[in-house]
Order: C-alpha cells, then structure tokens, then sequence
C-alpha cells in the first residue's frame, strides 16, 4: 500500500491497574496524515503520546506489546528518549509557547541540542517559521514575546517549534480546537503541505476534519481500536455498524 514508517502489534498500556490502551495494532505510513477519532476518554492521547514515550512520566504506568518506528522497537531500553522525541516531534491542543521570543521560542529545541552555531540557528528559525506558514506574519517582530500573538499564531508557532529540530513524524493532539474557524483552516492548509516532509498523526474530535486531512483514520472506543482504513472508506462504508453510528453523530 505505502511504505510504513511506524508498526504497532498488540501494544497495551496500564495507569496502574487501570489498562487504558487494549490489544492494538496498526501500521502508521510515510508521508500521510494518520487520523484518530474517538469519544473521550477512549485513550486517543493515550495512545498518541505512547509514540514518543511521553507517558513514560506517569507514576506506575507500563506499557506491553511492540511500537516500531524504522524497524527499532521505541520501547526497548537502548532507545534515547531524548533522540526519540527530536524525531517525534508534538503539538499540544493547547498552544503553549514559552515566556520568551518569537525567535528564542523557535531556537530553543536546538539550543537544548547543542546547536551553538549561531547563522545555523537563524537559517533554522526562519525555515521552520516559513515552513509554518507564519514567518511573513512575524519577520519583522522576532525579538518580540511569543504571548503577543494571536491563539492561531501561537500554534503555528508551536508547530515551528517542533519542526526546528527537524523530526520525521509530528504528533498532534487536537491542534485547532481552541481555535476560530479562521485559525483552525490556517492549521488544516498547514497540515497538508507538512505531510509532504513528514509523517502526521493527529487526534481529533471534529469528524468533518478528520474526513478533510487525513488521509487513513482510526476510530478508538474504550481503548480498543474498533476499525482502521482509508479516511474515504471509513467516512463513506465503514465496516462496523458503530462506526457508522460514532461518525454520523448518532452517539459519542
């Protein structure tokens, strides 16, 4: 079908006792925008951030079963966390930009990383802002707090964020729902000239987004994934009955 970029094979993940992600599995493909739909509390960002091991930093969490991103097992003890998260990058559903510059804010991934070359720095800054489709907006501001942006802004300034350390996938976790609808079609325009370079997951709530950038859509339901396939198939002849009735809104 298309090259895949991650593999899942009967992945759980527990808070304690409590299993919130339940025997799933599915392949995550390159260059495409893998949605993820769901009633909440299914286990949606659960999962989301079981991909770059965010979880990791809840008490008596574990996880069990196989994520492979490139063929290497992100769970298997070698793995750099630090390294995972610069090739996974992720944008909250709350835009959350640091108490500092519009240009420290995009720098600060490299800086963290190392990077002291300071003309680096600017070249990056300013590929990762154009690349989020705000530099025109914000070029002549840098030296500027990041607060004084609009909420949209912000989150493409997240998004620049993530990009500046040039990660392979990008996480999303219901990027424009704080959103206008103005904002939010920025975002979604965004999300489809980005999926060129990397791959994209996102979570969301709104089914009319889903069907309009993802390219394959998973539906969760009380931890399980209950179905997975092309977003033009899922929207139009699901194969189970509650999927037809989660995206036609007859519940959820």
């Amino acid at each position: 079908m298309y090259d895949k970029k991650i593999i899942v094979k009967g992945f759980n993940f527990y808070y304690g006792a409590h299993q919130v992600i339940k025997d799933v599995s599915l392949d995550v493909y390159t260059n495409k925008v893998t949605g993820i739909i769901g009633p909440s509390g299914c286990g949606k960002s659960t999962f989301l951030r079981s991909l770059n091991r965010m979880n990791d930093v809840i008490l008596k969490s574990r996880v069990e079963g196989l994520i492979e991103i490139d063929g290497k097992d992100i769970y298997n003890k070698s793995v750099d966390v630090v390294d995972l998260r610069r090739k996974v990058g992720m944008v909250f559903q709350k835009s959350n930009p640091f108490p500092k510059s519009i240009y420290e804010n995009v720098a600060y991934g490299l800086k963290i990383n190392g990077v002291k070359d300071k003309d680096f720095i600017e070249e990056r800054v300013e590929e990762s802002l154009k690349d989020a489709a705000l530099w025109d907006e914000v070029k002549d501001r840098l030296n500027k707090s990041a607060f004084e942006l609009s909420g949209g802004q912000q989150q493409r300034l997240c998004i620049a964020r993530a990009l500046a350390v040039k990660p392979e996938v990008i996480l999303m976790d219901e990027p424009a729902s704080a959103l206008d609808p103005t904002a939010t079609a920025k975002i979604e325009e965004l999300i489809q000239e980005l999926k060129n370079t990397y791959t994209i997951i996102i979570v969301t709530h709104n089914m009319q987004q889903a069907a309009r950038i993802s390219d394959l859509t998973a539906f969760f339901m009380l931890g399980e994934l209950i179905e997975y396939d092309l977003t033009s198939i899922m929207f139009t002849k699901p194969k189970k009955k509650i999927t037809e009735e989660y995206i036609t809104g007859r519940f959820g």
